[in-house]
C-alpha cells in the first residue's frame, strides 16, 4: 500500500481504491462512525456506506481482532491472516487521514493457488500459522486447548452439542503432600487418558487450573452420558507410572446444549460438576438432576437481614438451588447456627441489625471455632473501609456492598460454597490418610515386636500385652492426678511394645536358660536397657522425634525402682521418666502372670500382692493405685486365666 496515503485528498483515494478494486477481493474505505460500530462488536453492513464486513457470514459475531480496527488505534498498517471455510484470506488495514479525517483502508485478498510463487513458499505459510496457532492456543503444559481458545473461540458460538466439567478429585493434595512435579504429571495423564477415548470433532480445553471443560458437538444425549462414564471409569483404573501408589479419579457434570449460547452452557455444566463433587469420582447430568428434584439435600443457605425486601430478594435469587432459611436479626442468627451448625453452607450476613449485629455473630463465631468450618458471606450498605477491613479480620470469606448485581452475587455464593466443600473434602481426606498411615506403623511395629518376641520369648504375646497394660494405666493416671500432665497415652503405648527390643543382642542360650542365671549372666542381662537405647539412637535420620525420644527412655530405664534401686542409671523418684515408670510397672505385671523358662506364671492375685508388697522392687505409690483401680480391664489379659 503507497505510503503517501497515509494523508491523503479523498479523490486520491478514490483512484487509489479504483486500482485496488481490480486486484483484492474487497477493498473498502472505513469512517470514524464505521470504525466506532466495530470497537462494539457490531458488524458493518450495505447501509454503512463501506460494504458488510466479509468475514461475517458464517459468524454470529466479527472478528475477535479486527484489523481495522487495530489499524486506527495504533495509526498505522496492520495485516492478518484470517481463514474463511477452506481458503485463507489476507486482509490488509492502512490508518489514512483524509482531508483531516481519520480514515482505514482495508484490502482483503484471497489466497489463490497461484497466490504463492511455489510448494514451499505455502509450506513455509502454513507451517507458520499452524505454529501460530498451537502457541496462542494450546496449554504448554497438557497439550490441550487453553483458556483463551475457549474465550475466542468457542465461548460465544451457539450450535448443538454436549458440554461436559470435570474436576479432577482431590488435586490441591497432590499438590501440598507431594509437591507440583507430581501435580504437573497429575494433569499430563488425565489428558492424555481422556483424549483416547474423545471424537476427532470434541474439544478438550483446560478450563483453568485442575478443570477441564469437553465440547463434543452432533451428539445424542445418549451417547453423551455413556462416553462420560466411560471417561470416568478408565480415570479411576489410570495408574501414574513414576507415582503407582496415587489413584486419580474426577467429577464430571454434563448437559446438553441446544443451539444455545456454549457460556450459558458451561455454566450448567458446572453446577452440574459440583453436584458431583459431593460424593467425588461421579458423572452428575441435567437428567441425574431432574430425577433426584425433590428429593435430593441441597446445599442449605442462612440469610441473615433485618430488612424483609432484601431477604426475599436474596431468598428468591437462591432458592432454586439452595434450601434457604432467615434470621431476623443478630440473636435470631446464632441461634439459627446453633440449630443447624456443620449444616449450613454459607451465611448472608448483614453487618448492620437490631438485636446484635453482623460483627456479634461473627464474635459468637470465632469465639467457638464455627468461622474456620462455615463460611460468611457479609452483604450490606455501609461500604466503608474500616467496616469493611472490621469484617474481613474478624473472618469473612467474602463482603458485597449493596446494591448489588443479583448473577454477581448468585456466583459468589456458589464459588464460596464450592470452595469450603473442597477444603472440607480436604480435610476428611488428610484426617484419612492420617489414621491409615498410622495404622500402617502400627502393623509395621507389631511385625517388629512378633520378632522381637519369637527372638527372646519363644513367640509369646509380652510385648504387645505390655503395650496394651501401659495404654490402660495412662488412662487411670490421667484420672488420678494432673502432676504429670497429659502424658501421650498412643504415643508411650507404641513405644512400650519395643520395650526389650536391646534383649536381640544377648545370647540366646543366657535368655533361654531353665535355671537361675549366675551373677555374670545377670550383669549380661541388663545390658539389654543401654543395648536397646543404642538401637533406638541408631535411627538418627528421625532426630528427636516424640516416638524415638519415648523408645529411648523406655529401653534404657524401664528397670529403674523409684527407691533408686533399680539399673542402669540407679535413678529415683521422679527422675524416671513417667514413659519409663509406667511400662516398669506394666512389664513386671506381664511377666509375673506369664510362664517362664525358669517357673510357672503366677495368678493374678499373686501377681498384685507381690507388686503391692514390694517384692519386685518399688513403684511409684499413685501408679500402684491405678494398677488397684484397673484390675476389673486387666484380669481379662491374663492369657493363664
Amino acid at each position: 500500500m503507497n505510503n503517501y496515503l497515509q494523508k491523503a485528498s479523498m479523490q486520491q483515494v478514490e483512484e487509489e481504491l479504483e486500482i485496488y478494486k481490480k486486484v483484492f477481493t474487497v477493498a473498502r474505505l472505513l469512517d470514524s462512525d464505521n470504525i466506532k460500530k466495530l470497537r462494539k462488536k457490531l458488524p458493518l453492513t450495505d447501509d454503512d456506506g463501506c460494504g458488510r464486513c466479509f468475514f461475517f457470514d458464517d459468524k454470529n459475531n466479527v472478528c475477535k481482532n479486527c484489523v481495522a480496527v487495530e489499524a486506527y488505534n495504533s495509526h498505522s498498517e496492520k495485516i492478518k491472516i484470517e481463514f474463511y471455510g477452506d481458503r485463507a484470506y489476507c486482509a490488509i488495514a492502512q490508518y489514512i487521514e483524509i482531508d483531516g479525517k481519520h480514515c482505514v483502508l482495508e484490502l482483503v485478498k484471497c489466497l489463490e493457488d497461484d497466490s504463492l510463487s511455489n510448494l514451499e513458499g505455502k509450506e513455509k505459510l502454513t507451517k507458520k500459522i499452524t505454529e501460530y496457532h498451537n502457541k496462542a492456543y494450546t496449554d504448554i503444559l497438557t497439550g490441550a486447548y487453553n483458556r483463551r481458545y475457549y474465550e475466542e473461540k468457542i465461548k460465544y458460538s451457539a450450535f448443538t452439542c454436549g458440554v461436559a466439567m470435570l474436576d479432577i478429585d482431590d488435586f490441591k493434595l497432590y499438590n501440598d503432600l507431594r509437591g507440583h512435579d507430581l501435580g504437573d504429571e497429575v494433569l499430563r495423564v488425565f489428558v492424555e487418558t481422556i483424549r483416547k477415548h474423545l471424537r476427532k470433532t470434541d474439544i478438550l480445553v483446560r478450563y483453568g487450573g485442575d478443570e477441564f471443560l469437553i465440547i463434543m458437538p452432533a451428539i445424542n444425549e445418549g451417547m453423551f452420558s455413556n462416553i462420560l462414564h466411560r471417561i470416568k471409569k478408565i480415570i479411576a483404573s489410570t495408574q501414574l507410572s513414576e507415582s503407582p501408589g496415587v489413584r486419580l479419579s474426577a467429577s464430571i457434570g454434563g448437559v446438553m446444549c441446544n443451539g444455545g449460547r456454549i457460556s450459558d452452557a458451561v455454566v450448567r455444566a458446572d453446577k452440574m460438576m459440583m453436584q458431583a463433587k459431593i460424593t467425588k469420582n461421579k458423572v452428575f447430568t441435567e437428567s441425574d438432576s431432574k430425577e433426584l428434584d425433590g428429593r435430593k439435600e441441597k446445599p442449605l443457605i442462612l440469610i441473615a437481614d433485618d430488612s424483609k425486601m432484601n431477604r426475599e430478594i436474596l431468598s428468591s435469587m437462591l432458592g432454586e438451588d439452595f434450601e434457604i432459611t432467615e434470621a431476623v436479626n443478630g440473636v435470631d442468627c446464632i441461634a439459627a447456627i446453633k440449630k443447624y451448625g456443620m449444616k449450613l453452607s454459607v451465611v448472608l450476613l448483614d453487618i448492620i441489625m437490631p438485636e446484635g449485629s453482623g460483627f456479634d455473630v461473627l464474635d459468637y463465631m470465632n469465639q467457638n471455632h464455627l468461622i474456620e468450618d462455615i463460611p460468611v458471606i457479609a452483604i450490606s450498605g455501609d461500604d466503608s473501609d474500616e467496616t469493611i477491613r472490621r469484617a474481613y479480620e474478624n473472618g469473612v470469606s467474602d463482603y458485597i456492598s449493596r446494591p448489588f448485581d443479583m448473577k454477581i452475587v448468585y456466583r459468589r455464593v456458589y464459588n464460596t460454597i464450592k470452595l469450603y466443600a473442597k477444603q472440607r473434602r480436604l480435610a476428611a481426606i488428610i484426617t484419612q490418610n492420617s489414621i491409615e498411615k498410622e495404622e500402617n506403623d502400627r502393623i509395621l511395629l507389631q511385625i517388629l515386636s512378633r520378632a522381637v518376641e519369637t527372638r527372646i520369648f519363644g513367640g509369646k504375646f509380652h510385648t504387645a500385652d505390655v503395650g496394651r497394660l501401659t495404654g490402660i494405666l495412662l488412662g487411670k493416671l490421667t484420672e488420678l492426678t494432673d502432676k504429670y500432665g497429659k502424658p501421650d497415652r498412643e504415643l508411650i503405648s507404641t513405644a512400650a511394645t519395643l520395650y526389650d527390643i536391646g534383649k536381640i543382642c544377648i545370647d540366646e542360650r543366657i535368655l533361654s536358660k531353665p535355671g537361675k542365671l549366675t551373677p555374670e549372666e545377670f550383669e549380661i542381662i541388663k545390658t539389654h536397657t543401654v543395648a536397646g537405647e543404642k538401637l533406638i539412637d541408631s535411627l538418627s535420620d528421625f532426630g528427636d522425634h516424640p516416638l524415638i525420644v519415648s523408645m529411648r527412655e523406655i529401653c534404657r530405664w524401664h528397670h529403674e525402682r523409684f527407691d533408686g534401686n533399680g539399673y542402669p542409671d540407679k535413678l529415683c523418684g521422679d527422675d524416671i521418666p513417667i514413659s519409663a515408670q509406667v511400662v516398669s510397672i506394666a512389664e513386671v505385671y506381664n511377666a509375673l502372670v506369664s510362664d517362664r523358662a525358669y517357673r510357672q506364671a503366677f495368678s493374678h492375685e499373686k501377681a498384685m500382692s507381690m507388686i503391692i508388697e514390694g517384692e519386685c522392687g518399688v513403684f511409684n505409690p499413685i501408679l500402684i493405685e491405678c494398677l488397684k483401680q484397673s484390675e476389673d480391664m486387666i484380669r481379662p489379659m491374663n492369657r493363664n486365666n
